[in-house]
Formats: C-alpha cells, structure tokens, sequence
C-alpha cells in the first residue's frame, strides 16, 4: 500500500485564485451606489477568509455604517448581486496553481475544494477559469452543515471524496484554514501568497510537489 497521500483539499480565494480584484470591486460598486467611500482592495483583502457576510459586516464597521441584521442582509445581497455578474474578470491564479493542479491530478492526487465563497458562485469562478473539471469534489458555504471554521465543512469535502484519515491534505492561506484543519485533524498547508504571506510559511514550494508527500510513520 503506498504512503503517499492520496488527496488534495484546496481552500479557492487567496490559495488558488488571486480574487481579491473582483471581490474589492463588486464591495466597490455596492458602496458607490449607496453614496459611500470605496475602499482599497488591500483593506478589502484583510476581510477575506470568513465568507460573504462576515466581509460585509466589516466593510461596514470600516465606514461607520450600521450592522444590523437588515443592513448586513441587504449589504449582502447588494453585494453578491454585482459579484454573481462580474466573478471573474479580474481573478486570475497564483503563479503556477493551474499547471501545478493538472500536474496533481495527472499523478494521481483526488482534488478538492472546501471554501467559505457560496456554493454556486464557487462552481461559476470554477468554471469560469475552465478548471471545474479537475475537481472531484468542490463545497462552497451553505451545503454543509456549518462554514470554516468548523471542521464539519472540511470533512464534508473529505467525506464526498471517501477519504480515509492521513491519507490526504488541506492547504489554505488563512488562520481560518489552519484552524479548520487543525479541528478536523488534517494535515495542513499553508501558501506563500495570498493571506499565506501572513502566516508563517518555511518556504515557497510548488503545489505540484505534493505529489511526493509521505506521511510521517
């Protein structure tokens, strides 16, 4: 039986996909047409990890704007409206993630993704970059019971896949991917760009390289 692993789990925003463009915009455009202030797509960028509303709530907070439910909610809907119309004009992948994600699935290596973004909007992006079909599973937020951080989002994905503890791993670029991987008791990655320059990263080594993982023991 080989000790490799088996599977690759990738969270989407910020690890295989430069978004942040498209996110800041769609954010932009929801203000503007309120009569607000845009704001940079660095800060924008800081707000992303949690999913939809979480961003709003704290674009809000950021401009001083109320939080209530109503106003979260219909910041929200404001939002994903512009957003479902332009997901991925502007997006485009890390150095490297697309060829390294074919390289993966040539070798063998089940890909995944677990992600905060909404589910339909995750398969439109996916699609969109022509990458859908290198996926055997894909969960955005809203089909498992509960989002990243809990682990119950994770597993969800492991479990569509029929993986088997050790066998696979989860790479991210945010404290909410550790955390989630960390609860779910999954061996953890984190990348060198997107929120990953953040975190403390030993080196910057190419997706593709998963493929020579050996689980310890």
């Amino acid at each position: 039986m080989s000790n490799k692993i088996r599977a690759a789990v990738f969270d989407l925003d910020g690890t295989l996909i430069d978004s942040v463009p498209d996110i800041a915009a769609a954010a932009n455009r929801y203000l503007e047409a309120r009569g607000l202030p845009v704001l940079d797509a660095e800060l924008v960028e800081t707000f992303v990890g949690w999913g939809p509303r979480k961003l709003m709530v704290d674009v809000l907070k950021t401009l001083d704007q109320p939080t209530d439910d109503a106003a979260v909610d219909a910041a929200v809907a404001g939002f994903m409206e512009v957003y479902w119309r332009h997901p991925a004009d502007l997006t485009r992948f890390f150095p490297h993630v697309r060829e390294d994600l074919e390289t993966l699935k040539a070798a063998g290596i089940a890909l995944g993704v677990c992600t905060n973004k909404p589910h339909d909007l995750t398969l439109k992006v996916l699609e969109t970059l022509g990458v859908g079909h290198l996926f055997a599973s894909v969960v955005g937020s809203g089909v498992a019971a509960a989002n990243k951080p809990d682990p119950a989002h994770l597993l969800e994905v492991a479990r569509r896949m029929d993986l088997a503890p050790g066998e696979w791993v989860y790479v991210g670029d945010t404290v909410v991917d550790r955390r989630t991987a960390e609860a779910a008791c999954v061996r953890f990655f984190a990348v060198p760009w997107g929120g990953g320059r953040h975190l403390e990263v030993a080196e910057e080594v190419r997706l593709s390289r998963l493929a020579d993982l050996v689980e310890p023991g």
